[in-house]
């Protein structure tokens, strides 16, 4: 993989931990967010899925598409749709995840992804949502909440930085 820049800062990062030298590789990145749950936060999984191509790949970069409905699939559209997300899951460094809309789809999504030893970022809006204890609860997921769509963005170059 290509270097994309390299890091050499050592203060304090937005997950308050210590970073040091290293370098910095382009990462796959699966970023999960409600389609069949709601769309309500379409744009804003637009916006930071176009904020990670900056620099890394997203392999769900439709999860950002307004277009996508919520609406129910055909059965074989559905196994399609299955087969084809857990094939990227498979292939993610990372998932970085917005939980704000609950979205059974993307709960599933994080527990594969912890049976398979991905890291798994989540994000919420504190004001909008109570996320689940089973997210909150499991000490595997990292669990970013926010009050403005501004405090993502250094918290998601941490992760992705790292």
């Amino acid at each position: 993989m290509p270097i994309q820049n390299i890091c050499c800062s050592f203060a304090e990062n937005p997950l308050g931990k210590r970073a040091g030298f290293h370098n910095v590789m382009s990462k796959k990145v699966y970023f999960a967010g409600s389609i069949r749950g709601g769309r309500q936060d379409a744009e804003l999984y637009k916006r930071i899925i176009e904020y990670i191509q900056r620099n890394h790949v997203v392999l769900t970069e439709h999860v950002g598409d307004l277009s996508k409905s919520k609406t129910e699939g055909l059965k074989d559209r559905d196994v399609a749709i299955y087969e084809q997300d857990t094939a990227w899951l498979r292939e993610a460094d990372v998932v970085i995840a917005e939980c704000t809309t609950p979205s059974l789809g993307v709960g599933y999504e994080l527990a594969y992804a912890e049976a398979r030893g991905i890291p798994v970022h989540i994000f919420y809006n504190k004001p909008r949502t109570n996320l689940s204890a089973m997210l909150t609860g499991d000490k595997y997921f990292e669990i970013h909440p926010y009050t403005a769509e501004e405090e993502i963005y250094p918290v998601i170059d941490f992760i992705l930085n790292q």
